[in-house]
Parts: structure tokens; sequence; C-alpha cells
């Protein structure tokens, strides 16, 4: 069974959280989780269609060790959600205003 490594909330830093959503591909993810609230699997990731698998999985790790994605296996596929009130803890408002200029 897979285990997936998620850092604490205290231990989630700005500087990974802005490094992990530098990237125009996990920026879509997150923006995709954002809209998404029970999660959706790592293959239903509309922005990243026809990305190579290996590809968009270390999209998604480079997402949960950031800590802006929590990852679950059921089944066969991985559940993704979003850390959103992990993230609104450690830095009020900074998800909200990311997406918002994200458009």
């Amino acid at each position: 069974m897979a285990f997936f490594v998620h850092p604490a909330r205290d231990d989630i830093s700005l500087v990974g959280v802005l490094n992990a959503l530098g990237d125009p591909a996990r920026l879509a993810i997150v923006k995709n989780l954002a809209e998404k609230p029970d999660g959706m699997s790592c293959g239903g990731a509309a922005p990243c269609d026809g990305m190579a698998r290996s590809t968009l999985s270390n999209h998604y790790r480079v997402l949960r060790e950031s800590g802006l994605i929590f990852q679950v296996k059921k089944g066969v596929e991985n559940i993704n959600t979003l850390r959103r009130d992990d993230l609104e803890a450690r830095f009020p408002g900074l998800l909200t205003q990311i997406l918002k200029v994200a458009d």
C-alpha cells in the first residue's frame, strides 16, 4: 500500500508554496482542486491532459511535499485535496489572492 509523506501544518513554508505554484501546470492543478472540495484523482487533472504520467506524478509530488495538497490512496486511485485550512492558518489570504490573480 502506498504511503504518502505530508508536511505538518507548521512545517509548510512560504518559499515552498510559492515555488510549487510557480510552475503553470501545478498552478492549474491547484486551481482545479480549488473547485473540487471532495478532491480528484491524479488522472482528473484536465489542465494536464496529454502530459506524461511520470511528469504529472512529479507535479503532484511537489504539490504534496510543499504542503499544498493532501494525497490519499483509495483503491487504485490517488485522491488529492487542497489543504486550504492548513494554508489559511499558515498564510491567511495567500491562496485566495493567488487563485484570484491567476485567472
